[in-house]
C-alpha cells in the first residue's frame, strides 16, 4: 500500500538524530530555559544521594557494631538516612514539576505552529495529505515529544548523574574494582548502538502504519452509509483487521528489539560483579579492604545497574520520538502559501481577466486548463458549463489562489492577482461550493464566519437565502448549533446556508460552484430570487451542471477538455447547434422522462 506519510522529512536536511532535535527545540526552550536549569539541578540533587546510601553503609559496618562501635555512627547514620530521603523526594517533586512546566509550555507553542503552519500552506499540501495523518501529527505525535521530554530526559539526566555520582564513589573506595566495572560500559554502548538503528526503522514503519490505520478509520466513519448500504460491513473489518495485524507485528518487532537490550546488559554486569567478588575476596585475604569497604562496594555498584537499566530502556521511546519529530518538523518546515504582493485592494471593481491561462496539476502533458481567455466585464454574470473534468471548477479556483496557473496571467482590475495581498484579494470574493462546508458552532457564525456576527445582518442573509423562518422555528434560533459540518440540517438548508455566508459576505465577485445543487424546485426558485438580487453590481461567475439555472446568464462559456470551445448567450448557444445544446437536448430529454 502506498504510504500516506509524506509529511515525514529530516530535521536540517539531515537524517533526524536526538542532536538535531535538540537544535529545533532550543528555539522552544530557550525563554524557559532557567526553569530546565533548576530542573536540572534538581535531578543532580536527587541523583547524588544514590552515592549517599553506599556511603552510609561503610562506617555503619565498620564501626557501628560490635563492642567498639561507635555511638556517634550508631545515632548519626539513622538521622543521615532520613535526611537523605527527604533531600531526594523534594528534588525529585522539584525537577518532575519543573520539567512538566516546560515539556507542557513547548507542547503548546508546537501544537501552535503545527495548527498555524497548516492553515498558512497552499491548496496543494490538503490534496497530498489526508486529514488522519495532519490530525495525527498535531494531536497525536506530539505526544512523543512531550514523552521525550518528561521520562526520556529525566532518565538521561538524574540517572546519567547517579551513574557518574556512584562511579565516582565506586572509584574513591577502590579504584582497581571500578576498572574492572568500567569495562562493561563499552560493550553496553556498542549494544545500544546497534538497537538503535533497527528501533527507528521499525519506529518509522509503525508510524507509516499508525497513519494507514487512521485514514481507514477516517474513510469508514465519512462514507458510514455507503458501508451500510453496500453490506460493507466485513470488507471495512477485514481491512481494519489487516492493517491492525500489521501494526501489532510490527510492534511485536519492536518490544523483541528492545526487549533484548536489558537481559544483555544484566549478563555482562553479572560478569563484571562476578570478578569483582573474586578481586575483593583476594582484596580481603591481604587486608586490603574491610567487611564495610567491600559492602559498600558491591552496594553501589548494584545501584548503578538500575540507572545504566533505565538508560537503556530509555532507547526505545527516545527512538519513537525521534520518528515523531520527523513527522512533526515536517509539517512546521512545510512551505508556506505564496502572501502575493503588497498592493493593497480595499474594494475591487469586479473586472476579471483570464489572459491565456494554462494549469496542470502534475504532468505538463495533461494540461487542465489549455490557454484559457474571457474576460468579465464589472457586475456580468457568467456561466461555466461543460461534461465534468472539463476544467470548470479548477478555473475558478484558480481566481483565489488555490492554485497557481502554469502559464498565462490572472486580473483582477486590470491588476495581475500575484500582485495583491493574497488575504485582500480573497476578501473580495464569496465562493459557495457544491461540497458545503458547516462548522459545529450556531448557525450566526457559520454565516458571519471569519468575524464577529452583525446579527441584523445574518437575519438579512438567512431571510434573502430563504432560510430565515426555518431558523426562527429552532429552539435556539441563530443561536442553534449546527453540529459537525451541518448535520442537524437537511442537505438543502445546508446548501442554503452556504449561501447565506456568500450574501453576508457581500462581496463584489461571487463564485458559485453547483450552489443549487441540493435544493429542491421550490426552494431553488426563492433563492434563484435571493441570488439574482445579489449578483446585481457584483462579478458573477457560475458553474452549473443544472444547464437551466444559467439561462439568463449575461454570458455562457461552454468548456470541454481545459478550453473553451462555445461563448455567448444561451439562444446564441442553441442556434449554434454545438456542444451546449447538445447537452442542453440531454437535460431536457432527461427532465421530460
Amino acid at each position: 500500500m502506498e504510504t500516506r506519510a509524506t509529511l515525514r522529512k529530516s530535521v536540517g536536511g539531515e537524517q533526524t538524530s536526538t542532536a538535531a532535535v535538540m537544535r529545533r527545540l532550543w528555539p522552544y526552550l530557550k525563554p524557559i530555559v532557567w526553569v530546565m536549569v533548576l530542573a536540572v539541578a534538581a535531578m543532580g540533587l536527587s541523583a547524588a544521594t544514590d552515592a549517599g546510601i553506599p556511603a552510609l553503609l561503610k562506617p555503619l559496618l565498620d564501626h557501628g557494631f560490635g563492642a567498639n562501635a561507635s555511638d556517634h555512627a550508631r545515632w548519626y547514620v539513622p538521622l543521615a538516612v532520613i535526611g537523605l530521603a527527604i533531600v531526594r523526594g523534594v528534588s525529585q517533586y522539584a525537577s518532575q514539576y519543573l520539567l512538566s512546566y516546560v515539556s507542557n509550555r513547548i507542547l503548546l507553542q508546537l501544537r501552535l505552529d503545527m495548527f498555524q503552519r497548516m492553515i498558512h500552506t497552499s491548496a496543494s499540501f490538503f490534496q497530498r495529505e489526508t486529514a488522519s495523518t495532519i490530525i495525527n501529527a498535531i494531536v497525536f505525535e506530539v505526544n512523543q515529544i512531550l514523552s521525550v521530554l518528561t521520562s526520556v530526559m529525566v532518565t538521561l539526566v538524574r540517572d546519567s548523574l547517579s551513574v557518574v555520582f556512584l562511579l565516582g564513589y565506586l572509584f574513591y573506595l577502590n579504584w582497581r574494582l571500578t576498572l574492572i566495572v568500567a569495562l562493561i560500559l563499552p560493550g553496553i554502548g556498542w549494544l545500544v548502538s546497534k538497537i538503535s538503528r533497527r528501533l527507528r526503522r521499525l519506529g518509522r514503519e509503525q508510524q507509516t502504519l499508525t497513519n494507514e490505520l487512521s485514514y481507514i478509520v477516517e474513510e469508514t466513519v465519512a462514507g458510514y452509509k455507503v458501508v451500510k448500504v453496500h453490506n460493507g460491513e466485513s470488507y471495512e473489518m477485514g481491512r481494519f483487521a489487516a492493517m491492525s495485524q500489521r501494526l501489532r507485528g510490527y510492534a511485536m518487532r519492536m518490544t523483541v528489539a528492545g526487549g533484548l537490550a536489558q537481559p544483555l546488559t544484566q549478563i555482562l554486569a553479572s560478569f563484571a560483579l562476578a570478578i569483582v567478588i573474586t578481586v575483593a575476596v583476594v582484596q580481603s585475604a591481604h587486608n586490603q579492604t574491610t567487611v564495610g569497604g567491600f559492602v559498600a562496594f558491591v552496594t553501589s555498584m548494584l545501584l548503578v545497574i538500575s540507572p545504566l537499566k533505565h538508560l537503556i530502556d530509555v532507547n526505545q521511546p527516545l527512538q519513537r520520538g525521534m520518528t515523531a519529530a520527523e513527522l512533526i518538523f515536517g509539517l512546521i518546515d512545510e512551505p508556506l502559501e505564496p502572501a502575493g504582493g503588497t498592493r493593497r485592494l480595499q474594494h475591487a471593481r469586479g473586472e476579471i481577466e483570464f489572459s491565456n491561462v494554462t494549469f496542470t496539476y502534475g504532468s505538463p502533458d495533461r494540461l487542465t486548463l489549455d490557454h484559457v481567455s474571457f474576460t468579465a466585464a464589472p457586475g456580468e454574470m457568467i456561466a461555466l458549463a461543460g461534461p465534468s473534468g472539463s476544467g470548470k471548477t479548477t478555473l475558478v479556483n484558480l481566481l483565489p489562489r488555490f492554485f497557481a496557473p502554469t502559464g498565462g496571467r490572472i486580473l483582477v482590475d486590470g491588476v495581475p492577482i500575484d500582485e495583491y495581498d493574497i488575504h485582500d484579494l480573497r476578501g473580495q470574493i464569496a465562493m459557495v461550493s457544491q461540497d458545503v462546508v458547516l462548522f459545529n458552532d450556531t448557525v450566526a457564525a457559520n454565516v458571519a464566519y471569519g468575524g464577529t456576527p452583525d446579527r441584523a445582518r445574518v437575519q438579512a442573509a438567512l431571510a434573502a437565502a430563504n432560510l430565515w423562518d426555518t431558523i426562527l422555528a429552532m429552539p435556539e434560533g441563530m443561536d442553534t448549533l449546527v453540529g459537525g459540518n451541518g448535520m442537524r440540517l437537511s442537505g438543502g438548508q445546508r446548501q442554503r446556508l452556504a449561501i447565506a455566508r456568500a450574501i453576508y459576505k457581500d462581496a463584489p465577485i461571487l463564485i458559485l460552484d453547483e450552489a443549487t445543487s441540493a435544493l429542491d424546485s421550490e426552494s431553488e426558485r426563492h433563492v434563484q430570487a435571493a441570488l439574482e438580487t445579489l449578483m446585481k453590481g457584483r462579478t458573477t461567475l457560475v458553474i452549473a451542471h443544472r444547464l437551466s439555472t444559467i439561462e439568463r446568464a449575461d454570458r455562457i462559456l461552454v468548456m470541454e477538455a481545459g478550453r473553451i470551445v462555445e461563448q455567448g448567450s444561451h439562444e446564441a448557444l442553441l442556434q449554434h447547434n454545438g456542444l451546449y445544446a447538445h447537452l442542453h437536448r440531454i437535460q431536457y430529454q432527461q427532465q421530460a422522462a
